[in-house]
């Protein structure tokens, strides 16, 4: 799976979480930021690209996830 694949399928978990238009989301998106999620909706966020990626994100590695690139890239490194 490449990096831009799991961009568009992490676009599409945020778009869905947070109502935001997926053409709004760059790489570059912080969670907070520039998508407004706060700490509830980014525990969400989390749980579902654990359930769509078939990965385990640690708390302490959640911490570290701050952008879109920050999850994609996670996600790359971890599938």
């Amino acid at each position: 799976m490449t990096h831009d694949d799991i961009f568009k399928r992490v676009s599409q978990i945020l778009s869905e979480e947070l109502g935001i238009d997926p053409e709004a989301i760059d790489m570059d998106a912080n969670f907070i930021e520039d998508l407004n999620a706060d700490s509830l909706d980014i525990v969400d966020l989390i749980v579902e690209m654990e359930h769509e990626f078939d990965v385990s994100i640690p708390d302490d590695e959640a911490e570290q996830i701050r952008t879109v690139g920050d999850a994609v890239n996670y996600i790359a490194d971890n599938i």
